[in-house]
């Protein structure tokens, strides 16, 4: 889905761009941004005045490039802005390449599918039933309700490797756009036309729909008030200027010409950070895009970057998944071989990773290999959520072999008149101890049934995720996983992978309520899901992830969809979050700390006359002129142009964003004020002297 180019400084993108961002001088789309707003107004009213004496033959030549550079100040804000949105529409093109119209095999229902109809993709409503085949694309967003299926995202996730889909389960969600490379499902429509899932992701990455976020709006109505503010100051000084200049018993020594006021006025509101607002939001939501991750809102994005609780699911997050046989642990008077050999049986027909790893560690330890079991001397057990166990009926000689929960094989073992050692239990505690979970084994005949042993199987966490766990809480960010083993377990796996917390044993309502406990004490938190179980929790966090490959349920709770569907992708969307926030403080800053400079190029420059000695001389005012710019002329010159070209400057910045590091806030504060604080004072001091000097080497002030 990532677009061939993600750098901003191509030559088609900054051509649309440019183009763009002249369409962007509509007053209905500048008002929307007061800050450029004003400038705007500013440079219409030295417009009209350029025109006055350019009408009249007076000199205009100061006029006229101060007019150009607010101009281009507009011009530079809408250009930031249009180059943003310019990354979303390229991403937005190819997600529409992916969207084809199809037709579609409607059926009526599950038990007449011979009773087939061709309609168009367009012409199907939410609850159709569809079935695909091999080759057919999917022609809308649904559930697959019947059959498993090959499937071919590449189109929206960019990922060339087939993914598997199933009916049931947290596997079951397809998109529209997608292609079935083998065998057969059957699909429950689940979105209206014009909303589906690849619909909703372009209108986000094309900012169509991109609403405003509350620290947005916040920041806008700050802007605003120092706008407000600013103005009124500008418009007094022509009234100080009279005064003073009567006190002072001169006239008309300071310079206080409309197209002079306008260039302080633009020059002290914070045109930097109003011209760049716009970009450093849909940039946030870009670099999420970039990832494979649709956030449905700016807020979303916001919101990742203060949680301070991350719940994440062990299975798939903290560990690889698969949980891998690692050692059989008999029980006493039982030979290790009798175990696995018995173990080995068990699992022939379980195709789970456990099960067939249990197969492969019995032929590598004792060189077992695989029996040709068939009916009618076997009937394998397959495993319930109800009995907690699975295994093999064998008719010849009759023998029956259970593997399963402990608690579950000592019941039925006890059910069958044996005894449960106490061995056997110390072992499944250690195991658990261990991270490990414990599988027992057990045999019966029609007169006794004996406990063999314990199948050891491991957990694996996942490379480098300690470590990444470190940084979170170098974040000041606290983890919780989230498990359904039993305690013991639990805590070993949380020990060895670093998390703060954990929550054993849970369930829905456990989740659910453990995150209502977390805001109750006033914390933001943030968590990932795939299957309906999981919606309730996913749309009570303030940051929910939700898998693609998960449920139509769990996609519509979340506030955020990973196309990948790994859950570790939460820890990219935190520091994704903190960087978005991070870029905005940042160039607020930097747009605050640089009015210093233009203060001390422009006042002087206006009352630079005032009290002076002889007429045409330079008064104690001239003192402030700390630049030692060449003229007046020249100083307000600088001042303007340098406002106008430190956005172009800023682009790169407010769409990369600012270099994000794990640390604590305070210590990223102090060193975001060192560089664009301090640096946003001094910055502006050595741009407008170069600027001077290049005006007064040129002739043109």
């Amino acid at each position: 889905m990532t677009p061939t180019s993600t750098s901003w400084l191509n030559a088609p993108l900054l051509r649309a761009a440019s183009l763009d961002s002249l369409k962007k001088f509509d007053p209905r789309a500048l008002w929307k941004n007061p800050v450029m707003f004003v400038t705007a107004l500013g440079a219409l009213a030295t417009t009209v005045v350029l025109i006055r004496d350019l009408a009249a033959g007076a000199p205009t030549g100061f006029t006229a490039q101060i007019t150009a550079w607010l101009w281009f100040t507009v011009l530079f804000a809408n250009f930031a802005e249009a180059v943003a949105e310019g990354r979303g529409k390229a991403q937005a093109d190819t997600l529409r390449k992916s969207r084809t119209q199809t037709t579609a095999r409607r059926i009526r229902s599950i038990a007449t599918a011979s009773t087939e109809e061709r309609v168009s993709a367009a012409d199907l409503r939410k609850g159709d039933l569809v079935v695909c085949q091999t080759g057919d694309p999917i022609p809308a967003d649904g559930d697959v309700i019947e059959g498993i299926a090959s499937v071919d995202e590449s189109a929206i996730t960019g990922e060339s490797a087939p993914v598997v889909r199933e009916s049931g389960g947290d596997r079951c969600a397809v998109t529209g756009g997608t292609r079935v490379l083998s065998d057969r499902i059957v699909i429950r429509v689940t979105s209206e036309p014009g909303n589906t899932f690849v619909d909703r992701m372009i209108a986000m990455v094309e900012g169509a729909r991109r609403q405003r976020t509350p620290n947005e709006i916040a920041l806008g109505i700050l802007l605003v008030a120092l706008t407000v503010i600013f103005v009124l100051a500008v418009f007094t000084l022509p009234f100080l200027a009279r005064f003073v200049e009567a006190g002072a018993g001169q006239s008309g020594v300071v310079n206080v010409s409309l197209p002079v006021l306008v260039a302080l006025l633009v020059c002290l509101i914070p045109t930097t950070i109003g011209g760049l607002l716009s970009a450093i939001g849909i940039s946030g939501i870009d670099r999420l895009v970039r990832r494979n991750v649709l956030a449905t809102s700016g807020r979303a994005v916001e919101a990742a970057g203060d949680i301070d609780v991350l719940l994440l699911d062990k299975t798939g997050t903290i560990t690889l998944g698969n949980r891998q046989a690692a050692d059989f642990v008999p029980a006493p008077g039982i030979s290790a071989e009798r175990l696995a050999d018995a173990a080995q049986l068990s699992s022939l027909a379980d195709e789970t990773p456990e099960g067939r790893s249990i197969v492969t560690l019995a032929k590598e330890k004792f060189a077992l290999r695989g029996r040709e079991l068939a009916a009618p001397h076997a009937t394998f057990v397959p495993f319930t959520a109800q009995t907690r166990m699975s295994g093999v009926d064998l008719s010849d000689p009759t023998r029956s072999i259970r593997k399963g929960a402990a608690a579950s094989v000592q019941a039925w073992v006890e059910s069958k008149r044996g005894t449960y050692p106490a061995a056997v239990t110390a072992a499944v505690d250690n195991i658990s101890r261990q991270g490990g979970t414990p599988l027992v084994v057990a045999e019966a005949t029609a007169t006794s049934a004996t406990v063999l042993g314990v199948i050891f199987l491991k957990d694996i966490v996942k490379g480098g995720i300690k470590e990444r766990f470190a940084q979170l809480r170098a974040m000041g960010i606290r983890t919780v996983m989230i498990t359904g083993d039993n305690p013991l377990t639990a805590a070993a796996i949380a020990a060895e992978a670093g998390v703060d917390d954990f929550l054993a044993q849970a369930t829905p309502e456990m989740k659910l309520q453990r995150i209502r406990d977390e805001q109750a004490k006033g914390h933001l938190v943030a968590m990932t899901g795939a299957g309906t179980n999981d919606a309730p929790a996913l749309a009570q966090a303030d940051v929910g992830v939700a898998m693609n490959t998960g449920t139509q349920a769990a996609r519509e709770a979340g506030n955020m969809v990973d196309l990948d569907s790994n859950p570790t992708k939460l820890i990219e969307i935190v520091e994704i979050g903190k960087q978005l926030l991070m870029t905005r403080g940042a160039l607020t800053t930097f747009s605050v700390a640089n009015d210093i400079a233009k203060y001390f190029a422009i006042i002087p420059a206006m009352f630079a006359g005032l009290y002076a000695l002889t007429p045409g001389g330079t008064g104690p005012l001239a003192a402030l002129n700390l630049m030692r710019l060449a003229s007046p002329e020249s100083a307000i010159l600088s001042a303007v142009i340098f406002n106008a070209l430190i956005i172009v400057a800023l682009i790169p910045l407010a769409l990369k964003g600012v270099a994000y590091r794990a640390a604590p806030a305070a210590s990223l504060l102090r060193r975001n004020l060192v560089i664009y604080g301090l640096g946003g004072v001094i910055v502006p001091f050595v741009g407008i002297k170069l600027i001077d000097l290049a005006l007064a080497a040129t002739g043109l002030a």
